[in-house]
């Protein structure tokens, strides 16, 4: 009885608080699928909310408008491939298997079905909504290229590659890890690639490179 009575007590008690930042994982989940499913015209605050089971009000004093909604889905899926290239962390491989390795969580990121699908939505909506082709532009594709870009300037430092313009040799490596293929993804014309397949391109791709620009 006494174990009981405790447990009454408790349940009567104010609910746990959920810490902003599960609450804003919440809310990128949510608003991914409702982004995928119905573009960004019609996808709702509320209804992004009622998805992530979150009262509105909690959500708009955590993200105010559907643009910035749209901007942090973004930025969560960037956030994990600029993990993944943190220099300290790459200075464990070896030349080649270090680009080996940004290629394939390059790949993995912009090849993605979740990615290609925003991607659409942004090439398919940006004429209304300008505002998502510069978000998309500034947080997809610079901050990406500024990453691979500043890996490429420490490794001319170090006297390990013979490049010009570590910007535009980030910008040829984007392209020739991802562009034909997820072009042919989006044109329906191929299936999106199997982690395996992603791997064997990166593989490739960074041999390639890396001997052609070795110092």
């Amino acid at each position: 009885m006494g174990l009981n009575s405790a447990i009454q007590k408790r349940s009567r008690g104010r609910p746990q608080v959920r810490p902003d930042n599960e609450t804003l994982n919440l809310l990128v989940e949510a608003a991914t699928v409702e982004f995928q499913a119905n573009g960004f015209a019609s996808t709702t605050m509320g209804n992004v909310a009622q998805r992530a089971g979150i009262s509105t009000k909690t959500m708009y004093r955590l993200i105010p408008c559907k643009s910035d909604l749209f901007k942090k889905v973004m930025s969560d899926r960037i956030g994990k491939f600029m993990l993944e290239v943190d220099p300290v962390d790459l200075d464990k491989y070896e030349l080649t298997e270090a680009v080996e390795h940004i290629l394939t969580s390059f790949g993995s990121l912009t090849l993605s079905s979740e990615t290609i699908a925003l991607l659409r939505l942004v090439i398919g909506e940006s004429e209304r909504f300008p505002e998502l082709a510069a978000a998309f532009h500034d947080i997809a594709v610079v901050q990406t290229t500024d990453a691979i870009a500043a890996w490429l300037e420490r490794q001319r430092g170090r006297g390990l590659l013979k490049i010009d313009d570590p910007h535009t040799t980030a910008s040829a490596l984007r392209g020739m890890m991802t562009m034909d293929l997820q072009r042919t993804v989006m044109l329906g014309l191929a299936h999106v690639p199997t982690p395996e397949e992603i791997e064997a391109r990166a593989k490739f791709c960074a041999q390639l490179f890396v001997e052609g620009c070795r110092a």
